[in-house]
């Protein structure tokens, strides 16, 4: 049997609603945990690509700071052994000193099974253009 059939479309959409709820913890060490070592994160709001566990927890040490959180709009979710793709839309909101802001974004979340369970190894997420 392969890791694929071991896991299923509605665990890995979960996934992307525990990253949501790290987000909500608004401590960066907890929603960089969710990253493997060898993680590369495309972000949002940076020009800098992320590519070692430090800047990933720097990069989410400042987005935090906007009460950030997530809503799925659309989601396709792909399992490949032991890697598994959820790729689609969310709406991110960003509050700042009392003002929020809506901004809908493309995202790409890849993850790897390990022994600890699924990790992020692939991060991309992009306004979007319209």
């Amino acid at each position: 049997m392969t890791i694929a059939k071991q896991h299923d479309v509605a665990e890995i959409a979960g996934l992307l609603e525990s990253w949501d709820a790290a987000l909500q913890t608004r401590n960066p060490e907890t929603v960089a945990a969710l990253y493997a070592s060898d993680a590369i994160l495309l972000p949002t709001v940076s020009n800098e690509v992320r590519k070692t566990p430090a800047a990933i927890r720097d990069y989410f040490d400042v987005f935090l700071r906007f009460k950030s959180r997530a809503k799925v709009v659309d989601q396709n979710i792909r399992l490949f052994d032991d890697l598994a793709v959820n790729s689609g839309v969310y709406e991110i909101t960003l509050t700042k000193d009392g003002v929020e802001s809506k901004v809908m974004c493309r995202y790409t979340f890849i993850y790897r099974w390990d022994d600890t369970g699924w990790k992020i190894i692939e991060h991309h997420s992009s306004a979007m253009p319209e």
